[in-house]
């Protein structure tokens, strides 16, 4: 396996919860790890030899003295600005737009940096070891052209509010049909799952697979990147303010309209996040557990 890039979406770095605290800075572990430490720690485990963090230019600074600077000592660490005029046509056409153009857009942003196989996660989540050896594994014997890591949704529900959850649908052989944004979803007193998708409530299953933004993709998905983004950008009016394209659009779009083949590879790993404030303890003492168990050393 050559060299394996590690995409970290931390673009959002800065969005706040609680009383002016910083999410992604949030110290979980129990000697002030980050979240994202642990992904790093899992990655480079498993053959990871490359972290390419999507950032902001005007947070470079504060991420790089409280996140950049430590993980370059462990691995080859690079960044990638993203901003709202890297866009592969139109780049003039839409002069009010100022909010960013949503994730599919942010990898876009890799398209001169990346040179082989990567994955993407999310800076703010907690994926665990097994996700990231079913990664790696993905990578050394490919059986699609690209695989979600997905996790069980009795596995990433909040018990301090509702959550929303890219639900997944997958053929007989086990590949991703489509990836279903559903929305406010929560356990009700009956114990039965329920959410909204499409403006409709839908019921789930415990072990449906939910998209938690861990994807595995050979190098050709930029090309197929390209190609749906522009494709959305050509649908927009000069004046369009909102309207974002996520990566797991882009991917069922791509499924849906030329059969790209993506393998859903569930895990039993315990995804967790922080929605909420109150998320934030579950999440130290889950990740305490971890040590106890001897998972992880402490400190990290």
């Amino acid at each position: 396996m050559s060299e394996l890039t590690l995409v970290v979406l931390a673009a959002g770095m800065g969005s706040r919860y609680g009383e002016d605290r910083i999410k992604q800075l949030e110290p979980l572990g129990p000697n002030g790890e980050l979240l994202i430490d642990y992904s790093v720690h899992d990655a480079v485990r498993n053959g990871f030899t490359r972290v390419l963090f999507i950032i902001r230019k005007d947070i470079e600074e504060l991420f790089k003295s409280t996140i950049g600077d430590r993980i370059s000592r462990i691995v080859k660490t690079d960044y990638v600005f993203q901003s709202t005029d890297n866009l592969p046509i139109r780049k003039n056409d839409f002069p009010a737009r100022s909010k960013p153009w949503g994730t599919a857009q942010a990898l876009y942003c890799c398209k001169d940096v990346l040179d082989g196989d990567f994955a993407v996660i999310n800076a703010d989540d907690f994926y665990g070891a097994e996700a990231f050896s079913a990664l790696a594994e993905f990578f050394r014997n490919p059986v699609a052209d690209a695989c979600s890591v997905d996790f069980l949704l009795k596995n990433t529900l909040s018990e301090n509010g509702p959550v929303n959850r890219g639900i997944c649908r997958t053929s007989a052989e086990g590949l991703l049909t489509s990836v279903e944004e559903t929305k406010q979803i929560s356990r009700g007193t009956d114990g039965v799952i329920r959410g909204k998708y499409d403006g409709y409530e839908k019921t789930l299953g415990d072990d449906d697979t939910t998209s938690m933004s861990m994807w595995g993709f050979k190098i050709g998905f930029m090309d197929i990147l390209a190609h749906q983004l522009r494709k959305f950008l050509n649908n927009l009016q000069p004046d369009e303010l909102k309207a974002e394209l996520t990566i797991a659009e882009a991917v069922s779009r791509e499924i849906a309209s030329r059969g790209y083949k993506v393998k859903d590879i569930p895990t039993d790993s315990r995804w967790f996040g922080i929605t909420y404030e109150s998320d934030a303890s579950e999440a130290k003492k889950t990740l305490s557990e971890y040590v106890e168990k001897g998972v992880y050393k402490s400190p990290l």
